[in-house]
């Protein structure tokens, strides 16, 4: 079994990952197949059932209406047409079939595997009712055939002769219904006796075509009377056998459309070709048997193009030969005359009901294959899991019912030519799908896509999915226009309800193929500040302590880079495995519960400080690389398990992620000292990346803030001076001018846009308050940013800085303080300049501010050069933003605003 075309690396389940669930399916699967070995060689199971679904009403009781309608030129046109559209599949049949071991279900299979369940499950749903409507446009051709044969002439009370078969609609539909009982009966026996069947009836065929091709030679001239339906009753018209003449060829050579006499409708070009594309729509035959045959990657291609070729060249030939001695009233007006001109009628007619009789069993077993491996992939949950059931030789019998019945349902349409455009409709548009899952293999350029069938480019996918979708439209706009409404909805249900597979999706090929390509051409030398948007590096120890900053930074990267981040203090040498891998997982099924825009980047280190570096160096990719580095704040606060509390795990359906571990205890030592936490926002800055500090932020709600009905709308603060270093306070700066780009930001997000920013300009007694309020307000005006400008006096805060300081204001500066003001915010000593008392009425000064908004921005100092100062310095951030509730400390080292175009 292991060299066989079923083991686990030729269809690729061997580094598939699946789960328990997954491969219990797969030995189900398993056990199924060695129930039901697979017995069917290239002839019996490929090119018998092909040459029967395509050689049959259309050959014997169509290909006359369509050479007599459209005439030689337009006939060879459509075969031509036709035979292009089907050749360009078979070829993308041929290559999926060569790429890899093939199951159960024919081309929903190949789709579904090579463009995920969303389009296989939708297609194969079209592809099954297309083989239930072909099964039903058989049976009713067949129930014409023996109605014509042995029914009551029309204006008839009793019948004479063989004639003795009441004609009505409801008579009709009781043929129907007998005729599809009996292949009922053979397919619920199995593939094996449908195969030893459907070869007795290829015999049967192939001397009925040989005795009409000999007919057309043997047979003298002859007149052929037609009996017509009238609404009174019935006419009789005269159509003529005339043998070879060069007159008649040229009668029908043009078109000549004229009214259906079973239909009253009035043909033309897409009408006939569609009648006539139903003997092409046979080529999936083979394929749907798939799950029964020996080989399937060998004989699929061998089998379906020896067959199309076949019938191809005897289609034209027997078009030419019609043309060459029927006149138009014979071909248009008798759908049955080939048993009129016959050397042996009844021969003829046995090969009608055997044709009709085998391509209706054919569409039946394969609409039954394909429902089967449509429940057997669980796709539709509940809904199918009646079709699962086999017998025990492995036949899927609920299946075959199942589509018996639908079958049943589609016969009281009642008329061939009826259904043969909605048939025709759904086949192309199958026929398209398969052509659209080989293309996006071959744009992928996946390397385990690799065929052992070559005759195929980009080019013939393209060239098919054109002509489908094409024909599908001028055969009908209407049908065409809801089989694609309908695929749509089955598309977006399978999205949304489908559970996930582990067969690998196309789209995520494509999208590699496409990402990569465009991370090329996004060069970073090209950069603009008026493009600039924030890409987020958020450091996470413990999802569950950090639920609603990972959602408050999801708002504010404003369709910019975000990236979780998270250090495992382990060493590698140590370790047998990786151990980050395990938790991949566990990671990315958090941030589709939190329904955030992340990536996971994970990384072993020694220290947190080392990870941290480890990640802003190498996060991101190109052009998209994180400038932006996110903490939360380091106090002593105990961590509080958000996550059981955060709304997406609160469901009683969910669970939350078991791969996290529990949070640190408050008595538990820190993975990381204050000293290397100041660090971290020194190393950022150091290499050029902005930081924010996020403290409480897991007391935000975001939910309650933006949707009380509060009056006036939940607010923004924001102060972008830096209060610990009063003496030097711009707003113009390039942190402040960052700080009010992230607050705008936030305030852009969706869910904050009901929110108002305010912002805080500290005055100080004789500073022409009124003139930095209008400067204020024209710099916002320039960066078309609407705030609300609120004036705070704080005269009693900077007086007890001063009083720290070695002089009186307006004094004289100490020895190098002038040196100093230069790179003010680079003070290195300033944090022993400020007392505990002062920051701790600039706190207040904060606090003071009401009503409380939903969340503060403040201007976040530089740490100091001399590390020993760390400590203080985060002690004096603990007291600046102490009881402020969800606060964000900003600190920016790029320029981020334009006042251009």
């Amino acid at each position: 079994m292991a060299s066989s075309e079923r083991s686990a690396l030729l269809t690729y389940r061997l580094c598939g990952g699946s789960g328990e669930e997954e491969r219990g399916r797969e030995r189900g699967r398993a056990a199924a197949a060695a129930a039901a070995p697979r017995k069917l060689p290239t002839f019996l199971g490929v090119v018998v059932p092909t040459l029967l679904s395509m050689f049959s009403v259309v050959l014997f009781l169509r290909l006359g209406f369509v050479v007599g309608h459209a005439g030689l030129y337009q006939a060879l046109a459509m075969f031509a047409v036709a035979y292009f559209i089907i050749g360009m599949t078979v070829l993308s049949v041929c290559a999926i079939a060569t790429n890899g071991a093939l199951d159960a279900g024919g081309a929903y299979y190949m789709i579904s595997r090579a463009l995920g369940p969303e389009f296989g499950g939708s297609i194969g749903i079209m592809f099954f009712l297309a083989n239930v409507c072909g099964s039903a446009l058989y049976v009713l051709g067949l129930v014409e055939a023996v109605v014509d044969s042995f029914g009551i002439p029309p204006g008839q009370k009793a019948g004479t002769g063989v004639h003795v078969l009441p004609q009505s609609y409801w008579y009709e539909l009781l043929y129907g219904t007998v005729l599809l009982a009996l292949c009922l009966l053979v397919c619920l026996v199995g593939a094996s006796i449908y195969a030893k069947a459907t070869f007795l009836i290829f015999l049967i065929v192939a001397g009925v075509l040989g005795t009409i091709l000999v007919s057309f030679f043997a047979t003298r001239p002859i007149g052929v009377p037609i009996r017509l339906p009238r609404f009174n009753g019935s006419e009789i018209e005269n159509g003529s056998f005339t043998g070879f003449s060069l007159a008649t060829l040229r009668d029908n050579l043009g078109g000549g459309y004229g009214v259906d006499y079973t239909t009253g409708q009035m043909m033309s070009f897409s009408s006939v070709f569609a009648v006539m594309f139903n003997g092409c729509t046979g080529i999936m035959a083979g394929s749907n048997m798939s799950g029964d045959l020996k080989r399937p990657s060998y004989s699929i291609p061998r089998g379906t193009i020896s067959a199309v070729l076949f019938t191809y060249l005897v289609y034209n030939l027997l078009a030419f030969l019609m043309c060459a001695t029927c006149n138009r009233t014979l071909l248009q007006k008798d759908y049955g005359f080939l048993r009129d001109i016959s050397i042996f009628p009844p021969l003829v007619t046995v090969g009608i009901y055997a044709a009709t009789l085998s391509a209706a069993m054919s569409n039946l077993i394969g609409a039954s294959r394909i429902l089967y491996a449509l429940a057997r992939d669980d796709l539709f949950g509940r809904a199918l899991v009646l079709a699962k059931k086999t017998s025990a030789s492995g036949n899927p019998v609920m299946a075959v019912i199942l589509s018996w019945l639908v079958v049943q349902l589609v016969l009281f349409s009642g008329k061939l030519n009826t259904i043969a455009g909605v048939v025709t409709t759904f086949f192309l548009l199958v026929y398209a799908t398969v052509n659209l899952a080989c293309l996006a293999l071959e744009w992928a350029s996946a390397p385990n896509f690799r065929p052992t069938f070559r005759y195929f480019t980009w080019h013939t996918c393209l060239l098919g999915i054109a002509g489908c979708c094409v024909m599908m439209f001028l055969i009908s706009p209407v049908s065409a226009s809801a089989s694609l409404g309908f695929l749509l909805v089955l598309l977006l249900a399978l999205h949304y309800l489908s559970p996930s597979s582990t067969w690998g999706y196309i789209s995520q090929a494509l999208i590699f193929h496409q990402v990569r390509k465009y991370l090329l051409m996004l060069d970073v030398r090209k950069d603009h500040v008026k493009f600039w948007r924030p890409q987020m590096l958020l450091m996470v120890q413990n999802p569950r302590g950090s639920a609603r900053l990972i959602d408050f930074v999801n708002d504010l990267k404003k369709s910019g880079l975000y990236v979780l981040g998270h250090v495992e203090l382990q060493d590698l040498d140590a370790l047998p495995s990786d151990p980050l891998q395990p938790q991949q997982d566990s990671w990315l099924s958090l941030v589709d519960k939190l329904n955030v825009k992340a990536f996971i980047s994970l990384t072993l280190a020694p220290s947190v400080r080392h990870g941290v570096r480890q990640l802003l160096f190498t996060s991101g990719l190109g052009g998209m690389r994180p400038n932006t580095l996110v903490l939360g704040f380091y106090d002593d606060a105990a961590p509080q398990d958000g996550l059981a509390q955060h709304p997406a795990f609160t469901s009683a359906r969910e669970e939350v992620p078991l791969g996290f571990p529990p949070l640190r205890a408050p008595a538990d030592p820190k993975l990381l000292s204050a000293r290397e936490y100041v660090g971290i926002v020194a190393d950022a800055l150091k290499m050029l990346r902005n930081v924010l500090l996020a403290r409480q932020l897991e007391s935000l709600d975001k939910a309650w803030e933006l949707r009380r009905a509060a009056s006036p709308p939940p607010a923004i603060h924001v102060w972008p001076v830096n209060l610990l270093r009063p003496d030097s306070a711009r707003y113009a700066d390039t942190c402040s001018l960052f700080l009010l780009q992230m607050a705008c930001v936030l305030n852009m997000a969706r869910a904050w846009r009901r929110a108002r920013l305010r912002l805080f300009l500290c005055v100080e007694a004789g500073a022409m308050p009124h003139a930095q309020e209008e400067k204020l307000r024209q710099l916002l005006k320039d960066l078309r940013i609407q705030a609300q400008i609120q004036l705070v006096p704080w005269d009693a805060v900077t007086r007890l800085h001063w009083q720290t300081r070695r002089g009186p204001p307006g004094g004289p500066a100490p020895a190098g303080e002038e040196e100093e003001e230069e790179g003010a915010v680079n003070f290195p000593a300033n944090a022993t300049q400020v007392s505990d008392e002062y920051v701790c009425a600039a706190n207040k000064l904060v606090l003071e501010q009401s009503p409380a908004p939903a969340v503060r921005f403040l201007y976040l100092p530089r740490p100091p050069a001399d590390t020993s100062l760390y400590p203080l310095y985060l002690h004096q951030l603990e007291l600046l933003t102490r009881g402020l509730g969800p606060t964000v400390l900003v600190h920016g080292v790029s320029a981020v605003t334009s006042t251009q175009l």
